[in-house]
């Protein structure tokens, strides 16, 4: 029987390294978070360009850092922590403090380039927070890493586009590029370890890519894909939906019931006294995405809102403590690389997805479209063998195996 207590709360919380790690994923997130929506704001308001110009910014940043986190996943294994972020800070510091005071095209040139060297902050601190629990804590500590990025999540766009009103998106931008360069510099200092005590002392060497990226790891990034596009095809959602009901005012009420449903499920799940299946999860998601498309008043989909947001950060949380398990640890950092670029590439399918519903079937429909894709890929990833033919087993470390 599962039951929810709070004692792995207790007991996580009770590991100093564990609160120095999530206050860091905190500081370091901020920066990352703020950015994109001041970025749209700098090109259509300083820059006088259109929303597509805008958001082709965004898609090429998008893309970038999609294509970037394997490789530095890969790097981040094989070189360490500070042999990543130093360059990383010196190479997209320099672009994105430049960003706020050059042109449009030159802009797009150095957010590209921003993006593909961008210090990948939220796969270093997963990694650190589970290097520094053991492994039936896990899923708790991820769950407070998630419940941490809700936060910075639902706070620092808004508080950016405050400042934008008071100070202008140039001098804003500015400065929080130069609190992302800060952070990247304190996560070099800190180096705060990727590997727990145990996986330090393993060698588990000879592991071919393919064995790990094509056997149980692959349904995992299947479910990570599908996640993200119901997540970014409901945020669009919901803004065809309250145009469509004349109530654009609601748009952030419903939002921030979003992200509380989302904290508050992220924070349940970690106090869960076992796990459950992302495929499971994403099916739940599926299930409570789908009815919003029916809402008939703002409070009717704000209630909705909250409702699937329940399922957000759990389902996250689950894939991440997936390929953890999936793939051996001395390629933990590619690993979580893949998984960061399923979630910007889901992202950046389902709000397109979404509009395109929107826009030929009515805004209901964007719910329906993005509720049928992660439908389609929970039949899928539960039809998935457990390894496919003929792939070799990816060997366990005896220091996890002497833990089960």
């Amino acid at each position: 029987m599962t039951t929810v207590t709070l004692a792995p709360y207790r007991r996580v919380l009770s590991r100093p390294s564990l609160r120095r790690t999530l206050l860091l994923g905190v500081f370091s997130r901020l920066a990352l978070f703020a950015t994109p929506v001041l970025l749209t704001v700098h090109v259509v308001t300083t820059l006088g360009r259109s929303y597509t110009q805008a958001g082709l910014v965004g898609g090429l940043v998008t893309v970038a850092i999609a294509l970037g986190s394997p490789w530095r996943g890969k790097l981040l294994d094989r070189r360490g922590l500070r042999a990543l972020v130093g360059p990383s800070v010196l190479v997209s510091g320099a672009c994105w403090l430049a960003a706020p005071f050059v042109g449009y095209w030159v802009l797009l040139v150095l957010a590209t380039i921003g993006g593909l060297f961008l210090v990948p902050v939220t796969s270093i601190i997963r990694q650190a927070v589970i290097a520094v629990v053991p492994e039936q804590d896990r899923r708790t500590a991820i769950s407070l890493d998630s419940a941490a990025l809700e936060l910075v999540f639902m706070t620092a766009p808004a508080v950016g586009v405050w400042a934008v009103t008071q100070y202008g998106s140039t001098w804003v931008l500015f400065w929080v590029q130069v609190l992302g360069v800060l952070a990247g510099a304190v996560l070099w200092f800190v180096d705060p370890p990727l590997r727990g005590e145990a996986e330090r002392e393993t060698h588990d060497t000879g592991v071919r890519r393919r064995t790990w990226l094509f056997g149980p790891f692959l349904p995992v990034l299947l479910s990570v894909l599908a996640t993200a596009v119901v997540l970014s095809g409901s945020d669009l959602g919901f803004v065809a939906a309250v145009r469509e009901l004349g109530e654009v005012s609601a748009l952030g009420l419903v939002i921030v019931l979003w992200g509380l449903g989302s904290l508050v499920g992220g924070l349940v799940y970690g106090a869960l006294s076992r796990e459950v299946p992302s495929r499971w999860l994403l099916l739940t998601l599926v299930v409570v995405t789908a009815p919003m498309a029916f809402a008939q008043t703002p409070l009717q989909l704000g209630v909705l809102a909250l409702v699937a947001g329940l399922l957000c950060a759990p389902t996250i949380t689950a894939t991440v403590d997936e390929a953890v398990r999936a793939v051996p640890v001395r390629v933990r950092g590619e690993a979580m690389g893949w998984h960061g670029s399923a979630l910007t590439g889901g992202g950046a399918v389902g709000a397109p997805l979404a509009g395109f519903a929107a826009d030929h079937y009515g805004a209901p429909n964007a719910f329906l479209a993005v509720a049928a894709v992660g439908l389609l890929v929970v039949v899928v990833v539960s039809a998935w063998p457990a390894r496919p033919s003929g792939a070799a087993p990816v060997p366990e470390p005896a220091a996890e195996r002497s833990a089960h």
